[in-house]
């Protein structure tokens, strides 16, 4: 099986790159538009709608929970906001179930065609792949027991990702810096979400929209191939 680290088996993590000018926010509406807002404005969005198109470039993704004025919008009325990420090659993903709303690049049906991107591919590394599974598998386990809140000592997502260190490796340093960083970068993608305990963190709701059960069980079945199966590991469902 081909390594999904180098093969982009992960799901892609989405980033804006450029800067906006305000004329790229704006639709072609008529100038004497009522919804101007500065001298000049021809844009077709209300405030709340510019607002939430700001929000959901500049951020992988909102949801109800991290950002409920522009969740609301995005329910309410999905069809304007998606038009202008149209308008840039991007489209809208909603989840009504898990109250997530985010961008990704368009894909022409054929697939022959490639349209300009504003957004670059962030992989994971090999430690973040390894939390990413763990805390899939937590969120969906707990959600099935009719848990809400899910989730989960920091030392034990730290102690799972050590469980699939190579017996070869001897670097335990460098080890666990590694693994600190992905933390870390988890919690600023919003994966991991911190509590009023420190060493106790949630875990979003965005993690079953962006990491489906079909790739959850790619990414485990590579796991287990590379460093066999930790006794405490299972990503059936």
């Amino acid at each position: 099986m081909n390594d999904p680290l180098d093969q982009d088996l992960l799901f892609a993590e989405s980033t804006f790159t450029g800067q906006l000018d305000d004329d790229f926010l704006g639709g072609d509406d008529a100038d004497d538009s009522t919804l101007a807002l500065f001298e000049g404005d021809t844009g077709g969005l209300s405030l709340p709608q510019r607002r939430t198109l700001v929000a959901l470039l500049k951020n992988r993704f909102i949801s109800s929970s991290l950002n409920p004025a522009e969740w609301r919008v995005v329910r309410e009325d999905p069809g304007p906001i998606k038009a202008r990420l149209n308008d840039m090659f991007l489209d809208l993903h909603v989840d009504l179930s898990y109250e997530v709303a985010f961008k990704r690049q368009a894909a022409s049906e054929s697939g022959a065609r490639e349209f300009p991107t504003l957004l670059h591919d962030v992989q994971y590394t090999r430690e973040e792949t390894i939390a990413l599974v763990f805390l899939r598998h937590r969120f969906q386990s707990e959600r099935a027991a009719g848990h809400e809140d899910v989730t989960i000592e920091r030392d034990d997502l730290v102690a799972h990702i050590a469980s699939f260190r190579p017996s070869h490796a001897t670097d335990r340093s460098g080890d666990r810096t590694r693994t600190d960083k992905a933390l870390e970068n988890l919690g600023k993608a919003k994966v991991l979400l911190k509590t009023n305990d420190s060493a106790r963190l949630r875990v979003s709701p965005v993690i079953a929209v962006l990491l489906p059960l079909p790739r959850l069980h790619e990414l485990w079945e590579w796991l287990k191939n590379e460093n066999g199966t930790p006794e405490d590991g299972d990503a059936s469902e």
